[in-house]
């Protein structure tokens, strides 16, 4: 069959146009390395988990009855009629559906951790977050027909997708980020969260001062399809497998991580070793500290600013957001000061991880009970709210990066373990929040900052004696496929060119 010679122009100019995408691809990666774009994307990745999981802090206050109002028992029935969406669920209830999203998100942890590490990453975070985009998507038709306990059920979904988040990027971060440039990177990846709850918080509340609550949720759900669609297109496994990345940064990352390749044919998870590990455990009960915090402030935050505070809609959902922004820059700028005392021998890492930690729990609990001191003053109570969450951003570069030091092979795993364990501080805490306070007035609410504090007081003090920043032994993988055939070979190859060499 003969060739036509104007198709084969038109190959021609088709192959020239690939080329010329791949090499402005390259050009890209060369300005911004391929790390750094992962790092980015994994940082929304977080972000956009958060705005989901977050959303429903702010919705709610306006999804249900009111405490003032709820105590006029005369006027109810006349105001549930007059708000027409809005649900006479009690402070038990409420924290019931808060807390339930944690049930789904400590189950799928460690099955997330497994399969991230056996297939990558990508998929495992990717698909994830569409998960919990879609559930979001049905909550107001969920409530609608089932009522409370379907808006749980569902909940228990949405967390289900959101607790494959943090398991992937583990995996992720492990096969992209050398150890030395892991305080910054990781605090940032991390630290998505932060951004998350922020927009969650900032954004809803506008939401719900225009529209009715039930936008706010697909409002996010939206921006998750959005992101979805991005991250699979601009990131890889690892850095061997990225049809973009350049050679120098490859070279790079072989330099300094031996490995730019994932290895399909994973050993088995030393499970018995990660448990009986004094430094997993510390790490564990460290996390859950910083969890007991972190989730009373971005469950409860917008609760206690409105019930407490009485604050309005639009301004609720401003305050709730600034303390979440002053968290991410102080754990942006907490990474890189971890970083320069690292590589200037100045701290070791695991004294670093400890510093940081430290101060990124002692002091945030401080704060929150210094803001039930505060009483009514509203500028005050924010100051205090927002300090205690800035402190709370040094956290990243301590705590929450150990998985990695501790071991980058098995970091989703291990991340999947500890952060699935933290979680469980959702699950139990909330609900008994909400036990506690349930008048949600201030003298409830400084109870439970007490308790909060002392529990993190004991913690830091778990995590500075037996927490560690080294590799574990349990870290090395057995060599596999070696004989004493093959190294027998090896060797006489290695002779072979040896007499090359010198007889040339």
């Amino acid at each position: 069959m003969l060739l036509n010679p104007t198709d084969c122009t038109d190959n021609l100019d088709s192959f020239q146009s690939l080329k010329n995408m791949k090499e402005s691809r390259s050009l890209l990666c060369s300005i911004l390395p391929q790390r750094v774009i992962l790092s980015i994307m994994g940082t929304l990745a977080i972000a956009a988990a958060y705005t989901i999981r977050s959303c429903i802090s702010m919705a709610i206050t306006e999804m249900v009855v009111s405490v003032d109002d709820g105590n006029h028992k005369g006027k109810a029935e006349e105001f549930l009629s007059r708000a027409g969406t809005k649900y006479n669920w009690t402070q038990t209830q409420q924290q019931a559906i808060l807390s339930s999203f944690y049930v789904g998100y400590v189950i799928s942890h460690i099955p997330a951790g497994l399969i991230a590490e056996k297939f990558g990453g990508k998929w495992t975070c990717s698909l994830g977050v569409l998960f919990m985009a879609i559930c979001n998507a049905f909550t107001p038709l969920t409530i609608e027909y089932g009522g409370w306990m379907a808006l749980i059920a569902i909940r228990i979904l949405v967390g289900l997708g959101g607790g494959t988040t943090y398991p992937a990027l583990g995996v992720l971060l492990a096969s992209w980020v050398p150890q030395k440039e892991r305080g910054k990177l990781g605090s940032f990846v991390l630290g998505g969260g932060l951004i998350g709850s922020m927009l969650s918080n900032y954004f809803s509340g506008l939401i719900l001062k225009t529209y009715t609550w039930e936008m706010v949720y697909y409002f996010w759900s939206i921006v998750c399809v959005a992101w979805f669609i991005l991250f699979t297109l601009t990131c890889s496994n690892d850095p061997g497998s990225h049809p973009f990345i350049t050679e120098k940064e490859l070279a790079y990352l072989k330099k300094e991580m031996g490995q730019t390749k994932r290895d399909d044919d994973t050993p088995p998870t030393p499970w018995i070793s990660i448990l009986t590990s004094v430094p997993v455990w510390a790490m564990a009960i460290g996390l859950i500290g910083h969890d007991w915090i972190f989730y009373i402030m971005s469950a409860d935050m917008p609760k206690y600013f409105k019930d407490v505070l009485k604050l309005d809609t639009a301004d609720n959902g401003l305050y709730s957001s600034l303390p979440f922004l002053c968290t991410w820059i102080v754990s942006i700028l907490s990474g890189f000061l971890s970083d320069l005392l690292i590589t200037r021998d100045i701290v070791s890492i695991t004294n670093a991880r400890k510093i940081f930690s430290t101060l990124g729990a002692i002091f945030p609990a401080v704060f929150l009970v210094a803001a039930s001191y505060a009483g009514y003053d509203k500028e005050k109570v924010i100051l205090m709210f927002t300090l205690c969450m800035g402190f709370l951003g040094n956290f990243f570069t301590g705590l929450k990066v150990n998985a990695l030091d501790l071991s980058p092979n098995y970091s989703g795993s291990l991340m999947a373990l500890t952060n699935g364990l933290a979680g469980m501080a959702g699950v139990v805490v909330l609900p008994i929040v909400g036990v506690m306070t349930p008048n949600s007035s201030l003298e409830e609410w400084r109870f439970v900052f007490w308790i909060t504090l002392g529990f993190t007081i004991l913690r830091s003090v778990i995590y500075i004696v037996w927490g560690s920043a080294e590799i574990q032994p349990w870290n090395h993988r057995p060599a596999r496929n070696v004989t004493p055939e093959c190294g027998i070979k090896v060797d006489l190859m290695k002779k072979d060119k040896e007499n090359q060499n010198n007889q040339s």
